[in-house]
C-alpha cells in the first residue's frame, strides 16, 4: 500500500508528465534508473521506434507505477540530474522558474523548432564544440550528436543538437544564439534573433527613428515557414531585445585540470590565459625553442602545450606560412581525451583530427596531416608513415612536412621506445643540416620539440651523476635547448607506508604449496626459490620454455600449471582466499574445457600427467574451500586496507581515492570485495575498476568505451572509489582525489610521482600498503631517495652554462646516432642470414604435434600471420571466445583455433574482407630453424624469416571459383 507521501509525489508526476515528456533525455537517464533489464529494454524499444517523448511517457509511467520501491522518488530525480535532465529534475522538486522566464523558455523552444529546417545549416562540429564547453550539452549529448552526423550527415547531427540543447535550462538561448555569432554563421544568428550590423549601429547611437527609416539599404530577410511564424519572427525582431552580453563566453575546457590545479585563468573567445608559472616555462617555446615542460601532475602541462600551439599556429598564419602540429600520446584513450578536452579549443579557428588504433577514419593518415592543422595521434602511427616515406612508398609522412611536435609523457623517450625512434630521424637530420650548411646547401625543415613530462625520472641510477647523464640523454634525446619546471609550490601531502606481518597462520597457502610440492616430485623438479613469490614465477616461466624446446610434455605442462599455482599464492596474500581460489578454479575448468571439442563428440589426448593435476586439485578443492570460507585466516594487508579505506571516508566530507594494485584480475576482486561489503556501503563508498585495454593478459580488458565511462561516472559523482592498474598512473583525466592507496605494487619514482599526483586535492593522503613477498615498502623508499636524487639532478642541470650544456647534449646525441648505426649494420647482417621460410618448422607448444613450414605462413598488412592451405584446417577446432572480439578497419577477431589433438590454442580465427582467415600468434608453437628450437618467441618479429605477402586476390578468387562449384553440384 502506498504511503501518503508517495501518493503525493505520483500526483506531481501526472501533473508534470506534459512538461517531463518534453525536457527528460531518455538515453541518458535510463542508465540511472534502478529499473529491471527487461523494463529498461522495453524503454530502449520505445525509443528507437517512436522517439524521446513516447519513450519518456513510457519511462514516466513505469517509474510512477506501483507498488514504489523505498526511496523510489528521490532515485527518480538523481537519476535525471545524472542523466542530463536537471531541467525537468527542477519541476520534480519544485523549482521550476518564474512563470516569465518558463513563458520566455518556452517561445524560445518553439522558436527553434520552427526555424530547425534553416537552422539545420549549421556547422555542427564546431558548434558543438562550444555548446559543450559551455556546459549546455553533456558528454552523452557529444557523443550522440558526432555518432547521428557520422551516420547520417551533417544535417541529422544538427537536427540531434538543437533536439537536445532545448531541453537546457532556462538561459541557454542567449548563449547558444552567441555561439552562432563566434561561429560565423551570421544569417542563422540574425534569423533567431540576433542584432544585425545595422541594429548595432542604430543601439550605439540610440537614435529614435522608427523602424521603417532604418535599414533601408537592406535586402528584406526570407524567413520560411508559415504566416504564423512569420510573425513570431517579426515581433521578436521589432519588439523584444532578448539578446544578453555574452562577453565572457569561452571554451571552460571543462577535460583540462581545475582553473585551481591548472593555473587557468579565463579569457575570451580568441586566446587562452597562463598563470605566471605556466607563462614561465612556455616563454622559450614561444620564442621557437625546443624544451622540456616538467610539471607536477595537474598543474597544467597540458594547458601550456594548448596555448603553445595556438601561438605556433598564429604566428605562422600572420607570416603566411603553413603550420601543422602532431600532438603525441603513447596510450589510445589519451588520444580521444585530447580531442574532445584539452585542444577542443582551437577547433574553433583550426582543423583537428585525432587518429588511433580504434579510428574508423577511411582514408590514409598521410592525407589527414595534409588536410588539417592540428592531429592528436598515438607515436606508432606517425612512426609507421614516417617509415612508409623512408621506403618510397606514396602514402608516407615526413619530418619535414610538420612545424611542431609535442610529446606527451615525454620520459618515454628512451631505448627501444617509439617516441625514440621518432626522434631519432630527427637527430639524424638535424646532424645532416649541419653538413648541408657547411657545403652551402639548404637543410631540410625540421619541426620545433615540445616534451611534456611530470617526471623524467633516474633511470634506476644510484647516484647523483648518474641521475644526472639519464636527464640529459632524455634532453639529448628530445633536442631540447632548455628543461623547464616553473616556480610552483607543491603541497604538502600526508604519506603512509604500512609494514606487512608476519601471517600467523596461512592454512589455505600450506595446502596450495602442498600441491605444488607434489607437482615438483612428480616432474622431478628442485627449485630454489620461495613459493609465491616473483622470483618462482620467472623460473617457471624459464622451465616451461626449456621443456617445450626439449619435447618434454610432462615437465611443460607441470610448469604451466606451477605458475598459475604460484600467482594463486599471491593473491591470496593480497586479495581473498575465495578469490584466489576462484582463479584456480577457473583455470581448471579452462583447462578441461580444452581437452572437449566443440561439439562435444569426442574428449581429446589427456596425457597421465594432466590427469594426475586434474585430480590432484580435485582431492583438495574441498579442503581450499572449507579455508577460504574461514575469515581467521584472511591476510593481514586486506584487513589494513580495510581499515584505510574506511578511515577515509569516515574522517572526510566527500571523499574520491584512488587504489593502485598490481594486476586486472586483482583490481575486479578488490571492486568485488568492497561492493559486497556493507561496512562500505553504510559510509557511502561507490567502487569501481578500472583497468586497461589491451589482450596481454588473461584477464579480458576494458574497451575504450568502457574506460570513458567509467571516468565519467567518477567525475559526477556517481563513483568515488577507483581500483586502478597502472593505467591511471599516466595521463588519463583522472578527477582530483583527496587519497591515493598504493596497495601491494610499486615500481619506480616515476610511477611513484604519477600516482602521488593524483591526489590534488587539499589536505591528500597518500599510502603505500605492503603484501608478503611484494617489498613494496623497501621500494617505496628506494623511489623517495631517487625522487630526491632526481629533483637534484635537474637542478644542477638548470645551472649548466648554456655552451656546456649544449656541448653535452651534442655528444649524448652523435653517440645515439652512431649507436643506431652500429645497431641497423647488425639488422641489415641478420636480413642477409634471413632464413627461407621453408628452413622453418612449426610444432604445438603442448603436444609437439607437427603443424606446419614456414611456407604455408603468409602476411597481411605486415601484422596477421596466416595459414590459408587446406591441410591446416584439418588439424584445428574452432571456439568462439568472447573475450577476444575485437573491430578493426578491414578486420575483426570473434574466435580461437586450437589443437584438434590437445587443445593447446593456437590462434583466433579472423574475417578479413570478408574471408575467414586462421591468424597464427608464435608464442604458441615451437619453432624448428634449421634443426635449432625456440619456444621463447613471443613475437613473429623474433623470427628470422621473411613471409610472403598474403594476395587476397587470388585467395578470393580461388574461394568464388569453389563456391561456383558446389553451385553447379
Amino acid at each position: 500500500m502506498a504511503s501518503d507521501k508517495d501518493e503525493l509525489y505520483e500526483r506531481r508526476i501526472e501533473y508534470l508528465t506534459p512538461r517531463l515528456k518534453q525536457l527528460i533525455k531518455v538515453d541518458e537517464a535510463l542508465p540511472h534508473l534502478q529499473l529491471e533489464a527487461g523494463l529498461k529494454e522495453r524503454i530502449r524499444r520505445k525509443l528507437n521506434t517512436d522517439g524521446n517523448e513516447s519513450a519518456a511517457e513510457l519511462l514516466i509511467s513505469l517509474v510512477a507505477g506501483r507498488p514504489h520501491p523505498v526511496g523510489w522518488f528521490r532515485a527518480f530525480v538523481d537519476a535525471l540530474n545524472h542523466g542530463g535532465s536537471t531541467h525537468a529534475a527542477d519541476y520534480l522538486e519544485l523549482n521550476p522558474p518564474d512563470p516569465e522566464v518558463e513563458a520566455e523558455n518556452d517561445y524560445f523552444v518553439e522558436l527553434i523548432r520552427l526555424f530547425t529546417s534553416s537552422l539545420q545549416d549549421l556547422k555542427t562540429e564546431e558548434v558543438l564544440t562550444l555548446c559543450f564547453a559551455q556546459g549546455l550539452l553533456t558528454a552523452a549529448d557529444q557523443e550522440k550528436i558526432l555518432a547521428e552526423r557520422a551516420i547520417h550527415g551533417n544535417k541529422q547531427g544538427a537536427g540531434e543538437l538543437l533536439r537536445r540543447i532545448v531541453k537546457c535550462r532556462p538561459g541557454w538561448f542567449s548563449e547558444f544564439r552567441e555561439i552562432l555569432r563566434l561561429t560565423e554563421h551570421k544569417h542563422l544568428y540574425e534569423l533567431i534573433g540576433g542584432p544585425n550590423e545595422c541594429d548595432k549601429q542604430k543601439n550605439v547611437a540610440a537614435t529614435e527613428e522608427t523602424p521603417a527609416e532604418s535599414c533601408q539599404s537592406e535586402e528584406p530577410m526570407e524567413i520560411s515557414g508559415t504566416e504564423e511564424s512569420q510573425d513570431d519572427a517579426t515581433d521578436l525582431y521589432s519588439s523584444t531585445d532578448l539578446s544578453k552580453s555574452m562577453d565572457n563566453l569561452h571554451p571552460d575546457l571543462s577535460g583540462c585540470p581545475a582553473p585551481e590545479a591548472a593555473g587557468a585563468t579565463r579569457g575570451g573567445p580568441e586566446e587562452i590565459s597562463l598563470r605566471d608559472y605556466q607563462m614561465e616555462v612556455a616563454k622559450p617555446a614561444l620564442e621557437g625553442e625546443n624544451i622540456i615542460i616538467c610539471l607536477p601532475t595537474g598543474s597544467g602541462k597540458t594547458r601550456v602545450a594548448v596555448y603553445i600551439t595556438q601561438k605556433h599556429l598564429d604566428s605562422r598564419r600572420a607570416e603566411g606560412k603553413p603550420g601543422k602540429v602532431v600532438v603525441l600520446v603513447n596510450k589510445i584513450p589519451l588520444v580521444e581525451q585530447h580531442f574532445s578536452t584539452e585542444f577542443s579549443f582551437l577547433r574553433l579557428k583550426y582543423k583537428v583530427e585525432r587518429v588511433s588504433g580504434d579510428s574508423q577514419l577511411k582514408i590514409s593518415f598521410a592525407n589527414i596531416v595534409q588536410r588539417n592543422d592540428i592531429i592528436i595521434c598515438t607515436a606508432q602511427i606517425l612512426e609507421n608513415y614516417l617509415e612508409r616515406a623512408t621506403s618510397g612508398e606514396d602514402e608516407g609522412v615526413n619530418l619535414s612536412d610538420l612545424t611542431l611536435i609535442i610529446i606527451d609523457e615525454c620520459h618515454h623517450t628512451q631505448k627501444g621506445e617509439v617516441y625514440n625512434h621518432i626522434m631519432m630521424r630527427y637527430l639524424k637530420q638535424k646532424h645532416k643540416n649541419k653538413q648541408l650548411t657547411k657545403l652551402q646547401k639548404k637543410p631540410v625543415p625540421l619541426p620545433q620539440i615540445l616534451g611534456l613530462t611530470a617526471s623524467p625520472g633516474v633511470g634506476g641510477a644510484k647516484t647523483l651523476n648518474k641521475a644526472e647523464e639519464h636527464i640529459l640523454r632524455i634532453c639529448a634525446n628530445l633536442d631540447a635547448s632548455k628543461i623547464m619546471t616553473g616556480s610552483i609550490n607543491k603541497k604538502e601531502q600526508r604519506k603512509t607506508i604500512l609494514p606487512v606481518e608476519q601471517r600467523k597462520e596461512d592454512p589455505f597457502g600450506c595446502v596450495v604449496k602442498t600441491i605444488m610440492a607434489a607437482i615438483h616430485e612428480h616432474a622431478r623438479l628442485f627449485p630454489t626459490c620461495d613459493l609465491g613469490s616473483q622470483n618462482y614465477e620467472q623460473w617457471a616461466v624459464q622451465t616451461e620454455r626449456e621443456a617445450a624446446k626439449d619435447g618434454n610434455k610432462t615437465v611443460r605442462v607441470c610448469a604451466d600449471f606451477l605458475r598459475w599455482y604460484n600467482e594463486g599464492l599471491i593473491l591470496s596474500n593480497t586479495i581473498r582466499m575465495c578469490d584466489a581460489l576462484s582463479y584456480l578454479d577457473k583455470f581448471h575448468e579452462e583447462q578441461m574445457k580444452k581437452k572437449t571439442s566443440p561439439d562435444e563428440e569426442q574428449n581429446m589426448q589427456i596425457t597421465e600427467t594432466e590427469r594426475f593435476l586434474f585430480n590432484l586439485f580435485k582431492d583438495k578443492k574441498e579442503e581450499l574451500e572449507k579455508l577460504a570460507k574461514d575469515p581467521t585466516y584472511e591476510n593481514d594487508s586486506l584487513s589494513k586496507l580495510r581499515t584505510k579505506i574506511l578511515q577515509e571516508f569516515s574522517s572526510r566530507k566527500e571523499a574520491r581515492g584512488i587504489i593502485f594494485t598490481k594486476t586486472r584480475h586483482s583490481a575486479i576482486t578488490l571492486s568485488q570485495w568492497i561492493q559486497e561489503n556493507p561496512k562500505f556501503a553504510d559510509i557511502g563508498v561507490k567502487p569501481s575498476y578500472f583497468i586497461g585495454g589491451g589482450d596481454q593478459s588473461n584477464t579480458k580488458p576494458m574497451t575504450a568505451a568502457e574506460q570513458k565511462d567509467v571516468l565519467k561516472r567518477f567525475k559526477t559523482g556517481e563513483l568515488n572509489l577507483l581500483i586502478a592498474t597502472t593505467v591511471a598512473e599516466e595521463g588519463l583525466d583522472i578527477e582530483a582525489c583527496n587519497f591515493v592507496i598504493r596497495y601491494g605494487h610499486v615500481t619506480n619514482e616515476i610511477a611513484m610521482i604519477q600516482s602521488q599526483g593524483r591526489g590534488r586535492a587539499e589536505d591528500s593522503t597518500y599510502t603505500v600498503v605492503d603484501v608478503k613477498n611484494s617489498g613494496v615498502a623497501e621500494k617505496e623508499y628506494v623511489n623517495e631517495h631517487r625522487e630526491q636524487m632526481m629533483n637534484k639532478a635537474i637542478q644542477k642541470i638548470k645551472k649548466y652554462d648554456q655552451s656546456v650544456y649544449n656541448k653535452q647534449i651534442t655528444e649524448f646525441q652523435i653517440q645515439a646516432i652512431m649507436e643506431e648505426r652500429v645497431r641497423q649494420v647488425n639488422q641489415k647482417k641478420k636480413a642477409v642470414k634471413d632464413e627461407n621460410p621453408s628452413a622453418v618448422k612449426f610444432s604445438c607448444r603442448h603436444c609437439t604435434k607437427y603443424i606446419c613450414s614456414g611456407e604455408d605462413i603468409q602476411i597481411i598488412e605486415n601484422m596477421h600471420r596466416v595459414n590459408v592451405t587446406q591441410q591446416f584446417r584439418k588439424l584445428f577446432i574452432q571456439r568462439e571466445n568472447a573475450s577476444l572480439q575485437e573491430r578493426r578497419l578491414d578486420y575483426e577477431t570473434n574466435g580461437v583455433i586450437a589443437c584438434s589433438d590437445c587443445g593447446q590454442t593456437w590462434g583466433s580465427m579472423m574475417w578479413y574482407r570478408g574471408i575467414e582467415l586462421p591468424c597464427l600468434n608464435v608464442k604458441n608453437f615451437v619453432v624448428d630453424i634449421n634443426t635449432k628450437k625456440y619456444s621463447n618467441c613471443t613475437r613473429w618479429t623474433d623470427l628470422p624469416v621473411k613471409f610472403p605477402d598474403f594476395d587476397y586476390i587470388e585467395h578470393a578468387s580461388l574461394m568464388a571459383q569453389g563456391s561456383d562449384d558446389e553451385d553447379m553440384e
